[in-house]
Order: C-alpha cells, then structure tokens, then sequence
C-alpha cells in the first residue's frame, strides 16, 4: 500500500453492489482519489432476485465518461467458488487487491411466520459468508504486499433495539454477524497490516425505495468515512462507523479494564435464581456512550 493517506494511486480495489447507491458513491470517491476500482454487481431487484449485469457496466461506463479508472464484474458472489473466483479474477488481470469494500445486499421484509430457509440461507449467503470468502481469497495476496483493508458492511436496524423493524429477522441476523466476523477478520489480520472495519450506513437508496437522486441522506455523503477505512491512514481494525447525513461515529464494544475475563466480570454477584430476581434492577442496567460534537467539518 502507498505511504501517502490519501492518494490511491497505484492501488486496486474491489467494491461489492457498486452498480448504485452507496456501492457507487464509494467507487466514485475512491476513483478520484486515484484508485483502480472493479465494480462488482450481479444486478439483482431490490428483493435480491434477478440478475442484469448490464446495469454495473452502464455505471461503470459512466463513470470512466468523467475519466475514472474503474471496470465492471459481474460474477456473482454466493459462494465461497465463486468469490474466490472474482478475487482470482481482479488479481489475474490488475497484479494487486489493496482493498475490498463488501456492499452488496438488500432488504427483504419477512414476518418470522413466513421465513423459509432457502431465503435465509440466500440472505446469509451474501451479507455473511460472501465477506469471509472474500477476505479469505484476499488474504495470501494481502498478506504478500505487506497488507491490505478490508471493510464490512452492518446496519443500525441490527445493532441498536431502538431502532429495529418488524419483518427484518433474516436481515438483522446476518448484518449482527457480520460484526462478529468483521472482529475475529480484525483480529487474525492486524500481525500482516490487514486491517478490517465495518460501516453501518443509512442513505437513501433504491433499497429504501428511492428512484433518482434522493432529496436527503444521500449515498455520497457517507462515501468520506468508508474512502478512509480503506486507507493507508486507517491503522486500527475491529471498530463500526456508523455513517448517516455526513456525520460519523465509530463504536465497538469495549470490556472495561477491571474485567477479568471470564472469573470476575465485576458485575452483581446473585447464587440463586431468587438472588438474581432481586438484583435485575441492578444487573440490566442500560449502556449509553457519552457522546459529544466537538466540531463540524
């Protein structure tokens, strides 16, 4: 990777769902940063059912009209052959893979009555494995150039209880794993300088049924934090971005350091059932980060 933050030149990224939306927004502003970017996108409906290559090469075409460097893919990425086989691919033809971006996904609305798993698998296929696939296609070549990044995708809709939907089971299931993967990914690559991070964005885009240019919360306004995860500049993995109307906020959970793991939990002691009962009070207590906007940029 390149020592300076933020010029991409000689680079060469893979961004996952990039024939709109968000996957475009990131594309875009890595390209003009100087990054090779492939576009991979199968060109599925908003239900994730179909496929319509033509759609990523329309985006990509329009794309290198304004002079950017960037080619379309669109093999698809529901297993690990053939998410090997787009890795294989962008190395056969570009020598390199310095960073991938894992967009790819969609929302599908089911009651929990209703989940079949044939959809649940379809949508662990894409949101869960797809990225571990990837990153372990990625991982030798990364590992060789002396490190790479790597960078998940999540949502709100799974990670706050405030904030959850009815009918998201399947999906809310496979962005929570996402985290957990994205952890264990951040953990195993920091010794090589793979560093692996996570974003939880909101834009309007078609998957909130948006047709045109949405009139807030666009897709370009979250691109800034993920361009920067995928960076040089971007040293520490494990962390979420949570990214929405051009502000931004990194969490991940944090074991305060008394803890030790897994003796003394410094939590409430209770060795009965009646114990506990009593001390619920004091055993749930809610988590809420002190948070402050220092200053706008």
């Amino acid at each position: 990777m390149t020592d300076t933050p933020f010029d991409f030149n000689g680079q060469v990224g893979l961004v996952t769902g990039a024939a709109g939306g968000l996957g475009l927004a990131y594309t875009r502003l890595l390209a003009r940063l100087g990054a090779r970017v492939v576009m991979q996108d199968v060109g599925t409906d908003r239900g994730g059912e179909g496929r319509d290559p033509a759609r990523v090469a329309s985006a990509a075409a329009r794309l290198r009209v304004d002079g950017l460097d960037v080619t379309s893919c669109g093999l698809a990425i529901d297993t690990r052959a053939q998410c090997h086989a787009l890795v294989d691919e962008v190395l056969a033809q570009h020598g390199r893979l310095d960073f991938i971006i894992h967009n790819a996904g969609w929302v599908h609305y089911q009651r929990i009555e209703d989940i079949s798993e044939v959809q649940l698998e379809h949508m662990l296929d894409i949101a869960t494995k797809a990225p571990l696939w990837l990153a372990q296609a990625a991982w030798p070549a990364m590992r060789a150039a002396g490190g790479g990044r790597i960078v998940l995708t999540t949502s709100d809709r799974a990670l706050y209880p405030q904030y959850v939907q009815h009918g998201l089971a399947s999906y809310a299931m496979a962005k929570s794993a996402a985290v957990g993967l994205m952890n264990v990914l951040a953990a195993e690559g920091e010794a090589d300088n793979i560093i692996v991070n996570a974003v939880s964005p909101v834009a309007k885009t078609r998957m909130w049924g948006v047709h045109g240019e949405p009139d807030e919360l666009h897709p370009d306004t979250v691109a800034p934090g993920v361009a920067w995860l995928a960076s040089s500049r971007c040293v520490q993995g494990g962390w979420v971005l949570r990214a929405s109307n051009g502000q931004f906020h990194a969490t991940r959970t944090q074991e305060p350091a008394s803890v030790s793991y897994p003796r003394d939990l410094q939590g409430v002691a209770a060795a009965s059932v009646e114990a506990f009962d009593a001390a619920w009070v004091e055993i749930a207590l809610p988590a809420i980060e002190p948070r402050s906007r220092h200053r706008d940029c």
